[in-house]
């Protein structure tokens, strides 16, 4: 039997570095893109790819399919985090981390799916957050690139019904990787006279702690080998502690008012 070949977007750290390692480890044929030359992943081909970078994503994609004969499975990963209130954000701040998680997303499925559609099949997963499905604050744009995710992958599903290509979107929680040390700031936020600057230090000490205070990135990496090998996967999956999971369990169950309180209350936004 022939390895399934996956094409991995953002390997050079966290989630995406993670995912590659292991699945390489587990006999797969791993391609994962990177931006800049980083140390060589055991058994994983790098290869430059700049996700909002439309041709620079075509381009890869064709020699992935030239070298192998086709790509099994795609795994949008790549992007990036930038904190700060969302009345502070700039228009260019707001385009680089749209254009970063979800164009990118777009543009990655956008070149694997006529390949897939023509071999009647093959498999999407997106990795989303918890942040997609509920606003998390002073990540108001994070959340929304997410949410957005969310929603075009959930169309996707349906739309690729008859050509049997499964759409996944993998939930995680925190974990414990990169994403902390790699997140931006929008540029008011070096204002210390900003209205909102000393609220957002405190709210963002939270997000730290947790993030600090994560999994690790190989129990995500895990659940996704899993669901690569799943014939019949569900649309969506969340990979977080007991007390994440239950957030999201508590979102759809409570009075709105109630659930924001409490994330207020966490967030320590008073």
């Amino acid at each position: 039997m022939s390895k399934k070949i996956v094409l991995i977007t953002g390997v050079s750290s966290g989630f995406g570095h993670a995912i590659a390692s292991y699945l390489a480890s587990k006999n797969y044929a791993v391609y994962g893109t990177v931006r800049r030359e980083i140390y060589p992943i055991d058994g994983v081909n790098l290869i430059n790819m700049d996700v909002t970078d439309r041709q620079s994503v075509n381009d890869a994609v064709e020699k992935i399919i030239q070298q192998e004969g086709k790509i099994d499975v795609l795994i949008n990963n790549a992007g990036i985090g930038i904190g700060g209130a969302v009345e502070n954000f700039t228009p260019e701040e707001i385009d680089l981390q749209m254009r970063t998680n979800f164009i990118g997303y777009v543009n990655t499925m956008q070149a694997v799916l006529p390949h897939m559609r023509r071999r009647g099949k093959g498999k999407i997963i997106n990795i989303s957050s918890l942040g997609g499905i509920m606003g998390l604050p002073f990540q108001g744009f994070y959340s929304a690139s997410k949410f957005a995710i969310e929603g075009l992958s959930e169309a996707l599903s349906i739309e690729l019904k008859p050509y049997h290509i499964h759409v996944v979107v993998v939930r995680p929680g925190d974990f414990h990787t990169h994403f902390t040390q790699n997140r931006k700031m929008v540029a008011k936020y070096a204002d210390p006279n900003d209205v909102y600057h000393e609220q957002l230090k405190k709210t963002l000490a939270v997000i730290e702690s947790d993030e600090q205070n994560g999994l690790a990135p190989i129990y995500l990496a895990r659940k996704i080998e899993k669901i690569v090998q799943k014939k019949h996967p569900k649309f969506s999956y969340i990979v977080a502690k007991p007390d994440q999971r239950l957030a999201a369990v508590l979102k759809k169950i409570l009075p709105q008012r109630w659930f924001f309180n409490i994330l207020a209350s966490h967030y320590k936004v008073n």
